[in-house]
């Protein structure tokens, strides 16, 4: 019996493996606030791997995600200031945790708009050696040449993964907890 159901479910979708592109399509940005301005930092090198459903016999029906994996290297995540970068690495504690990691539980599919797919995702983040399960709207579209973008927007407090705002200028400048972390990922099959 267990065969049957394990054949019939194969009948039903396909599987891909896929990684991130090494187009400059893909980025992040964290973004805040301070006592004087707002800030954010932007990376564009980070690596990912996730296998992808599809509609069996239609590579551009996405049906679902089974496994997702994403490491941010912490020094990659750069401002247009120097200080800015050092303070903030030094808040995520990158000498102990080099890296910002995302592994996916579990997601829910439901279409979107405009050929997008909604992911509603729960996963475990692991920032500056704390891991907290997060959930997290994903938006996703096949494109033409097959590749998949996927992307999102959520807001974290630094103070969830023990991360104390980073404060400038002996205290006269202070960053608030509330962070928003925007994604725009480009997958490729591999």
């Amino acid at each position: 019996m267990a065969f049957f159901i394990g054949g019939f479910a194969q009948t039903l979708s396909a599987q891909s493996t896929y990684s991130i592109s090494n187009s400059k399509a893909s980025d992040m940005k964290l973004s805040g606030t301070s006592s004087m301005h707002a800030w954010d930092m932007n990376a564009s090198t980070f690596t990912s791997e996730a296998i992808f459903d599809f509609k069996n016999g239609d590579d551009q029906q996405l049906t679902g995600i089974n496994s997702l994996n994403f490491s941010l290297p912490v020094s990659n995540l750069k401002s247009d200031k120097n200080a800015l970068d050092k303070n903030a690495w030094k808040a995520l504690k990158t000498n102990q945790h080099k890296n910002i990691d995302y592994h996916l539980i579990s997601a829910k599919v439901s279409p979107a708009k405009d050929k997008q797919v909604l992911l509603k995702t729960s996963g475990n983040l692991t920032i500056a050696g704390v891991t907290r399960e997060v959930q997290m709207d994903v938006y996703c579209i096949v494109n033409k040449d097959a590749t998949i973008t996927c992307s999102g927007s959520e807001k974290l407090n630094m103070t969830d993964y023990n991360v104390k705002p980073p404060s400038f200028m002996f205290g006269a400048m202070t960053t608030g907890d509330a962070v928003t972390l925007d994604f725009n990922v480009v997958y490729k099959n591999m």
